[in-house]
């Protein structure tokens, strides 16, 4: 049975009534409980986290924390329950970045967390978990070519500025153009999607954006799968049905498949209205990635 990483043990405390949907991680471990062999996400090390982000950063973490500002700024409030939890989402991506290399797919039913920039917090994201868990391989002389296919409603604004002086990783990034973040960056290629864009519009979208980015040839793929592209999203603003996300993630395992290359899938956002449809969605992704890839 294939592994996969979850939070769910990590607590998170937050005001009641906050948007962040802290249930869909426990609610996405339970639902997957007889397909996977879930495992408590390891928590990651500064000294891992380093490689990636900026020394005051961590260390700014490690003994204040942050201020009211910048917790405003990330839109959760600073609590050690908090930064345990990121710690441990972070963990889980880069297990499943080694599992990935060992077996060809590594799962983590957390990270994604995007919006996080090397030397500051955005967009309930602490620590930018795919770009620590590139710069773990390539200290430990990695070579190869890492593709991010970043499918969450948002663009992955953090990850685009950390890769953007990598020649050895490409960042595609499919978002809502209208949606936070307000001020983009440059991925490798990005694709800003109309309000409210549906199944037909996105994977016309998705096609040639797929092929671009394969023709990258990558060694090694990381997938941000947010389910925050469905219709009734509280901060999507896309219109994506259930099977149209499924079509979604066929085609990328179907990329993948055809590459040959490792895959590593990692949650992203979802805050349906429905938190039902949140869970169902997140599930069926991984589902999808076991039905396509884990025979490999």
């Amino acid at each position: 049975m294939r592994r996969a990483y979850s939070t769910s043990h990590c607590a998170l405390e937050l005001p009641e009534y906050h948007p962040f949907p802290k249930y869909k991680y426990a609610g996405v471990a339970d639902a997957l409980r007889h397909e996977l062999n879930i495992q408590p996400a390891p928590a990651i090390t500064w000294e891992t986290l380093a490689l990636a982000h900026t020394h005051d950063y961590l260390q700014k973490l490690r003994t204040e924390g942050l201020s009211r500002q910048e917790a405003h700024k990330v839109g959760l409030p600073w609590t050690q329950s908090l930064l345990t939890r990121a710690l441990h989402a972070a963990g889980g991506t880069l297990a499943a970045t080694q599992d990935a290399l060992e077996t060809g797919l590594g799962l983590n039913l957390a990270g994604g967390t995007h919006h996080a920039y090397p030397n500051r917090a955005e967009g309930y994201c602490l620590f930018n978990d795919v770009a620590v868990a590139i710069a773990h391989l390539q200290t430990r002389g990695w070579r190869g070519r890492a593709l991010v296919v970043d499918l969450d409603a948002h663009q992955g604004n953090g990850t685009a500025v950390f890769f953007q002086k990598d020649p050895h990783v490409f960042t595609l990034s499919i978002h809502a153009l209208r949606n936070y973040p307000l001020k983009k960056e440059l991925s490798d290629l990005d694709i800003g999607l109309c309000d409210a864009a549906g199944d037909t519009e996105y994977l016309a979208a998705l096609e040639p954006a797929l092929e671009q980015a394969f023709a990258f040839k990558p060694d090694l793929v990381f997938y941000n799968a947010g389910v925050d592209v469905l219709h009734n999203d509280r901060f999507g603003r896309l219109g994506l049905s259930l099977p149209g996300l499924a079509e979604r993630d066929r085609r990328v395992f179907a990329k993948v498949k055809q590459a040959q290359v490792p895959l590593v899938v990692v949650m992203g956002g979802g805050y349906n209205r429905d938190p039902r449809t949140t869970v169902a969605a997140h599930a069926q992704t991984y589902r999808l990635a076991l039905d396509e890839l884990g025979a490999r």
